[in-house]
This record gives C-alpha cells, structure tokens and sequence, in this order.
C-alpha cells in the first residue's frame, strides 16, 4: 500500500521561497510516477509538476519558479516554490500511480484523473 505524507506548508510573505517534502511511507518511489497538485478555495485541483519514467514535466503558470526534485533515497519528493505570490495560496497535495497511468505515449499527464493515491494536503498561505 502507498501512502504519502506532504509536509512544509506554513504562511509566508509575497516573495519569499518555501519547500514542501513528500514521503512515502516504507518504501521509495520507484516504479512510481509522482506529482504535485494544488487546490485553491473554490477551485479545482491543478497540475504543478509531474515525474515518471518519461522525465519532468511542469505546468506553464508555474513553470520557472517551482522545481521539483527527490532525496537520493528516491522515498521523499521535494517541491521548491520561489517568488511566492498570494496566487500561490493553497493547498498542495502529492500524489502517485504507476507510469502506465499516467503516461500518453512518452508524456506524462500531469492531471488529477491519472493518479489514484493522494497524500492528506499541507496549506500554503501567502500574504500580501
């Protein structure tokens, strides 16, 4: 069983750089594609950045300031937010499936209808 456990958000200032930190609990990710997601109030929950088998991927809105990187232990994935504005405001979620879920072709989609195993959420406010 995967379970995944998102952990870094706090309340910061416009400006500032956060990191968030998603573990696996007992074992790595790999055979694993792994993702970012956030969900502002009243919205939907949106792709930030995804890793499979097929490399990186990342949205546009996001791309250039956030990066998305693991531990050498590949159980724990990282998501560096820069330039953080009060768009940014949300919660963010990890999330996993297999590559075959997530990959068209070579690519993969970086959306939440691929990935079935989701972590509880860490909040992330930015003031203005």
């Amino acid at each position: 069983e995967v379970q995944l456990v998102e952990s870094g958000g706090k309340l910061v200032q416009a400006g500032d750089s956060l990191r968030l930190s998603c573990t696996r609990s007992h074992d790595n990710f790999d055979d694993y594609a792994v993702g970012w997601f956030r969900q502002a109030p009243g919205k939907g929950r949106q792709g930030l950045a995804c890793f499979s088998t097929s490399g990186f991927e990342y949205s546009d809105s996001i791309r250039g300031r956030f990066t998305m990187s693991a531990n050498d232990g590949r159980n724990t994935v990282f998501l560096q937010m820069n330039r953080l504005t009060p768009e940014d405001t949300a919660t963010y979620y990890c999330a996993a499936d297999r590559p075959r879920n997530v990959l068209s072709g070579l690519v993969v989609v970086c959306q939440e209808s691929g990935f079935s195993v989701w972590g509880q959420g860490t909040q992330v406010t930015v003031s203005s």
